[in-house]
């Protein structure tokens, strides 16, 4: 491994989920190019009682919660192995990743990031462990490991060389607070639907001023929130 190469950390109660997704596409070449390392811990071999590590919360409810212990021992554990990290726990309560979130967290530290479960985790492990929450939206999951592989591979896209064409990231979707233009690819009708003309003129200045004005629309028609953040 290389003094480059970003490192992950996943603290996970079913790793398996995250271990097959990272082994296809972009998350694959990144690893293969030693350009991204990621590291799965089962939080169940951190646990002093038999492999337990969730309870009943005090004060009644439902659902189980995970312990402290367990989740203070492998996050410490990750933390041991890095220089510089940032722990962040998935949270339905935490802050919602956006593409700036994310391009930071390519810069910037290696990542630990622990998976929640069940009714959610004791309060203790964040206060001492979690430097942020992270949400990928307003809805509830049945644990953080598909949040894990999203996040995970939304990084993966922004570190350097992990892309066939380095700038293939540039005009994503939300990289520029708009969203991305059409695409098209042959043949050049489909169904009675031409290709525009524009893209076939092969006059690279007109063609990008069509793709940013199809962009604007597309923003405005789709996500008009986003050009009002654009503008404020």
């Amino acid at each position: 491994m290389s003094n480059n190469t970003k490192q992950i950390y996943v603290i996970s109660v079913f790793p398996e989920i995250v271990e097959n997704f990272i082994k296809y596409g972009v998350l694959k070449r990144s690893q293969d190019k030693d350009l991204l390392k990621i590291n799965m811990i089962n939080l169940r071999d951190f646990s002093k009682n038999k492999g337990q590590i969730d309870d009943k919360p005090y004060g009644g409810g439902a659902g189980m919660v995970l312990q402290a212990q367990p989740l203070i021992d492998a996050t410490r554990f990750a933390k041991s192995n890095l220089e510089n990290y940032k722990c962040i726990y998935l949270s339905p309560k935490g802050r919602k990743m956006n593409q700036q979130m994310v391009a930071e967290a390519a810069n910037d530290e290696d990542l630990i990031i622990v998976a929640g479960r069940y009714e959610g985790v004791d309060q203790r492990f964040i206060d001492l462990e979690v430097d942020e929450e992270w949400s990928i939206g307003d809805y509830i999951l049945s644990g953080g490991e598909v949040a894990a592989c999203v996040i995970i591979d939304s990084i993966a896209r922004m570190i350097p060389g992990v892309l066939g064409n380095d700038n293939s990231n540039v005009d994503d979707s939300f990289s520029n607070s708009t969203l991305e233009y059409p695409h098209y690819t042959r043949p050049e009708k489909v169904e009675n639907i031409s290709v525009p003309d524009v893209l076939l003129s092969g006059n690279h200045q007109e063609i990008r001023k069509w793709r940013e004005n199809q962009a604007l629309e597309e923003t405005k028609i789709k996500r008009s929130d986003l050009l009002k953040k654009k503008l404020s």
